[in-house]
């Protein structure tokens, strides 16, 4: 009798456990179909808006199904990292309405030989949680014209070639705005408007 009783237990603890991880898959897969188009990553404010709650995302983190990338940021497992990726992992932590802004907008196109070691990120909102240390906030008033590159917001980079003027040599970001001209970042007009400021 006490075989059975354990056998039934066994059984019960079975049932639950297929219950549970079919929960927490179908979770999953929600979770992969959106990452998958964002460069691996989702947020706990995204998981929220997708019916999931907080709490799930910890859990799949704990099992190594999503790794925590910092406060609130997980990116799935199974992805191949890019070129793009920190700049999107940016974004992720600055949150809704940000944008890649000014030498990183630059850094992002391969243009004006920049490489910075932070990565400048503009928004409106006041950001009050503890960022990554490569990630510098650039608070702004107003709102910034922004575009989408490779799926990244980001400042337009004629924009972004004059709000580096006072931080990158005139020579370069005039090259700069040549090679954008002819990669089709920017127009011949905005191009002439850039060569015309700076020289």
């Amino acid at each position: 009798m006490l075989k059975n009783a354990s056998l039934s237990f066994s059984l019960i603890i079975a049932k639950v456990y297929h219950f549970w991880y079919t929960f927490a898959m179908k979770y999953y897969d929600t979770i992969y179909e959106y990452a998958a188009n964002n460069y691996g990553l989702i947020t706990s404010v995204i998981a929220k808006t997708l019916g999931i709650p907080n709490i799930e995302l910890v859990k799949l983190a704990h099992r190594g199904r999503v790794k925590r990338l910092g406060y609130g940021v997980y990116r799935i497992i199974q992805y191949i990292p890019t070129i793009w990726d920190k700049y999107a992992e940016a974004l992720a932590f600055a949150g809704d309405g940000a944008i890649i802004y000014g030498e990183s907008v630059l850094a992002m196109h391969g243009l004006a030989l920049v490489n910075p070691s932070v990565i400048y990120v503009a928004t409106q909102r006041k950001i009050r949680k503890k960022l990554p240390k490569y990630i510098t906030v650039i608070f702004s008033e107003k709102i910034l014209d922004g575009i989408i590159y490779e799926g990244i917001a980001a400042q337009k980079v004629f924009d972004a070639i004059l709000a580096c003027r006072n931080t990158i040599m005139s020579d370069r970001l005039i090259h700069a705005a040549n090679e954008a001209e002819g990669q089709g970042l920017i127009s011949k007009a905005e191009a002439k408007i850039v060569r015309k400021e700076l020289r």
